[in-house]
């Protein structure tokens, strides 16, 4: 049962047969979300595709606070018989607190790591699915592997802080435009699937010095400064809010 990181493989084969979290019956499969943990009960087994993706981490407080990194992302496939697979599902992080793990099948999506914030000592991201970013030229915090992205960094004088990872790209860098510091853009989330213009886990974006620019939410659910990342998607918390809760779905021909 290797995860698949980014891709969403051609479906082998049909005949499952499965109840649990809300089903919808779509291009010649039939989904499974879940939204809230739950149990996947498989009555057929056969070969089914995931999508599980982790909490998102919340953003960091204080002037020039750092968006906080997507909670991690992970596709792949594997064979289910006839038995209750348990189904978790992590919730979004406050505001510099890390997100919650998502998992399924064995496999555990990482939640997101927290902007840094007035509380990070350091003040560093934290590290996650994908990381926070961080203040003042801080280490932003890293990625999970095969999961998600680093956090971009902040900067000084004037201060603006990073945004945070997603799991498409690492969150951009704060930067100074016109004397201001503006805060970095949240990292992109990946699309699921492949041409459907749907993404989850983009990262939050980063607070400017008061004057200059705040930072973006990545594209997947990340949340712009001041902004929660979206529910069910994995998205980082944009500065000063929360992320987003994550998500899994499973899907088979029917």
């Amino acid at each position: 049962m290797t995860p698949r990181w980014l891709h969403w493989p051609t479906a082998a084969g049909g005949g499952v047969s499965a109840t649990g979290g809300t089903e919808t019956d779509s291009g010649g499969y039939r989904y499974h979300t879940f939204t809230t943990s739950g149990s996947l009960v498989v009555s057929t087994g056969g070969t089914v595709e995931y999508l599980i993706v982790g909490g998102g981490g919340g953003g960091g407080t204080f002037a020039y606070g750092s968006g906080g990194g997507a909670g991690g992302m992970i596709v792949g496939s594997t064979v289910v018989t006839a038995q209750t697979y348990s189904i978790a599902i992590g919730g979004g992080g406050a505001s510099q607190l890390n997100g919650a793990d998502s998992s399924a099948f064995g496999l555990t999506a990482i939640g997101g790591g927290a902007g840094a914030g007035n509380t990070n000592s350091s003040i560093a991201g934290n590290s996650g699915g994908s990381g926070g970013g961080s203040r003042v030229s801080n280490q932003p915090g890293a990625g999970t592997a095969g999961q998600g992205n680093a956090g971009g960094n902040g900067i000084g004088s004037p201060n603006g802080g990073g945004g945070g990872g997603g799991a498409g790209a690492a969150g951009s860098a704060a930067t100074h435009v016109g004397g201001q510091g503006t805060g970095g853009d949240g990292g992109d989330g990946a699309e699921w699937p492949v041409g459907s213009g749907t993404y989850y886990a983009g990262g939050g974006g980063g607070r400017g010095d008061g004057v200059g620019a705040n930072g973006s939410g990545g594209v997947g659910g990340g949340g712009a400064a001041f902004t929660n990342g979206t529910a069910n998607t994995g998205g980082g918390g944009g500065a000063n809010n929360a992320g987003g809760s994550g998500i899994v779905i499973v899907r088979y021909t029917l």
